[in-house]
């Protein structure tokens, strides 16, 4: 096990030091209270990003995507095991998979709305969806994709496929945990899953779906068993004991006023907040696989508040609202 740690000593040393232009709360405040768009752009530039001072709403999005995938590929190309990239690339491949999906079902194009992000390029996506060439995309991507298009064939359900998707996602990023052998990286995965799995018993309860539903949406593989988050889900004082003493204690217990008709935005923040309260946990480890991971894990949440203020800022969103909508930050 030493000499597996042993061998992120460089790469560690390199990115503590990046760390310290990660965005943090006090130059997430100063871009909402900047002067002007453009003096928010600037003190963003300061972490590394590109000047979007005259970029609008959809062009931010692009940079900043633009930016997630600079950040994969150099690193990809560092670390030494690349699967850890992989891990957090599964994500962009599964909203990929959900875009060409629903642009098939509605006759739209899907490439405005696809990532570079995964693990093959939108275009190469496209092009293999479209010819069947399912068996060509990587990993299990494919086979997942096929079932999902038979799922929505069949029931002309998209949330159905969705499910199908979302599930075969949570695996995949598991296994790459366990093929790792990083109890830390277990641990996040698991804490994903327990925070998805609350999220969609919280939401379920309040859209009166019933528990059959629940049922087909939660994922397993989890660290609170999905068969424990079905049963409690009909009362919130269960939900809340359910997730007592862990990451998602204070995210529970929002997420039970808000199964009453409580405001969502302080249980979303609060899910997001035990995440990064995880991840934190990594910073006095010296080197070892945590610290890309846990990098990889902060740089995601910087690019979401980062694009949150400038698109707010534009469409004239108060600070105030802005600083609400603020989750907590790694550095």
């Amino acid at each position: 096990m030493a000499g597996k740690k042993e061998k992120y000593i460089s790469l560690s040393a390199s990115l503590r030091a990046k760390e310290t232009k990660l965005l943090n709360a006090e130059k997430a405040e100063r871009m909402i209270d900047a002067p002007s768009f453009e003096d928010a752009c600037k003190i963003l530039s300061e972490c590394g990003y590109g000047d979007m001072s005259g970029l609008n709403a959809c062009e931010i999005n692009s940079a900043i995507q633009e930016h997630r995938k600079e950040l994969f590929d150099s690193l990809e190309l560092e670390v030494p095991d690349p699967e850890l990239i992989g891990l957090f690339r599964a994500k962009y491949d599964c909203h990929n998979a959900k875009a060409v999906l629903k642009a098939e079902a509605t006759g739209a194009d899907p490439l405005p709305v696809m990532s570079p992000c995964g693990s093959v390029s939108p275009e190469q996506f496209v092009y293999e969806y479209s010819e069947g060439l399912f068996s060509e995309l990587p990993g299990k991507i494919g086979e997942v994709l096929e079932n999902a298009k038979s799922v929505l064939s069949r029931t002309a359900n998209p949330q159905l496929a969705d499910f199908v998707l979302d599930k075969a996602y949570y695996a995949g990023i598991k296994e790459t945990a366990e093929k790792l052998d990083s109890s830390f990286l277990k641990g996040y995965v698991e804490l994903l899953i327990d925070s998805a799995n609350l999220r969609t018993a919280v939401r379920t309860v309040r859209m009166n779906k019933d528990r059959e539903f629940l049922k087909t949406a939660l994922i397993s593989g989890g660290k609170t068993d999905e068969g424990r988050v079905l049963n409690a889900s009909e009362s919130g004082d269960a939900i809340a004991a359910l997730y007592k003493s862990s990451y998602l204690e204070k995210a529970a217990r929002l997420g039970a006023d808000a199964m009453q008709g409580g405001t969502l935005t302080e249980f979303e923040s609060a899910c997001d907040n035990a995440v990064t309260a995880y991840i934190k946990n990594t910073k006095l480890v010296p080197y070892g696989i945590e610290v890309p991971a846990s990098y990889l894990a902060a740089c995601e949440s910087e690019m979401t508040a980062a694009g949150m203020i400038l698109t707010g800022r534009l469409a004239g969103i108060g600070a105030d609202t802005l600083k609400e909508r603020l989750r907590d930050f790694y550095a």
